[in-house]
């Protein structure tokens, strides 16, 4: 894990995009898009059906390597809202065991709708929500433009293409806005997480839609862990 200043306190991004809040103890992730692989199978497009497997797995580890008690979705949850139904038996028990050992919060998003009654039907614990708001930082799947409280969310599934030794790397990355109040080293108050699920695609960090969706802004940074460090990518700077 390496360190992240976020909205006053100290934060920590995992090597498998996960974001963990020490102080409350809590683990935040975005965008699983569970059963994904099933979903495209239905619509004649078969993929290998373990990508809800693979996904759960990389929850637990990072469960693990922070030692949270609380979990935090930050919508996108299933593919659909078929999805729960769709959980072969080796998913779904991890699944009920990791909700069953955490407080864990469903935030939903725009691939929830509908989701409620299939996932009380199939048993997925953890209880849902369309945003929270703790110690003052709001959950939402989508960032809100013009929003003037901290905010974390998801939803873009931003990824950061860098060029190293003239071979193009792609990397899932969060993406950081700081605040337009013109207050030299504020801490970033609003960000977007990377998406967790193991077959989720992604969008370039810079695309026009992130950039607008953390307006108002003084800046807006890309960063991921990198070596056990914290790398930083500028991606946007307001005009002086």
């Amino acid at each position: 894990m390496v360190p992240l200043s976020f909205a006053g306190e100290e934060f920590a991004l995992t090597s498998g995009r996960a974001l963990y809040w020490p102080r409350e103890r809590a683990l935040l992730v975005a965008d699983l898009h569970l059963e994904k692989a099933s979903f495209y199978a239905r619509h004649g497009q078969p993929l290998p059906p373990y990508d809800s497997r693979e996904t759960l797995e990389r929850l637990a580890l990072a469960l693990r390597e922070t030692g949270a008690r609380r979990v935090f979705t930050l919508g996108d949850n299933f593919h659909d809202s078929a999805g729960p139904e769709r959980l072969d038996p080796h998913a779904a028990g991890m699944l009920a065991a990791l909700t069953r050992v955490t407080d864990w919060v469903w935030i939903t998003g725009n691939h929830d709708e509908g989701i409620e009654g299939t996932a009380m039907e199939a048993g997925v614990g953890g209880t849902l929500a369309e945003e929270l708001e703790i110690a003052g930082t709001v959950l939402r799947h989508r960032a809100k433009a013009g929003e003037p409280r901290p905010e974390l969310s998801g939803h873009y599934h931003p990824r950061l293409q860098i060029t190293v030794r003239d071979r193009a790397i792609r990397r899932p990355c969060a993406v950081l806005g700081r605040g337009a109040d013109g207050t030299e080293g504020k801490p970033a108050d609003r960000m977007i997480l990377p998406a967790f699920g193991a077959l989720t695609a992604g969008m370039s960090a810079a695309d026009p839609a992130i950039l607008a969706a953390l307006q108002p802004a003084r800046a807006i940074e890309a960063v991921l862990p990198l070596k056990g460090r914290l790398a930083r990518f500028p991606l946007w700077q307001a005009a002086a």
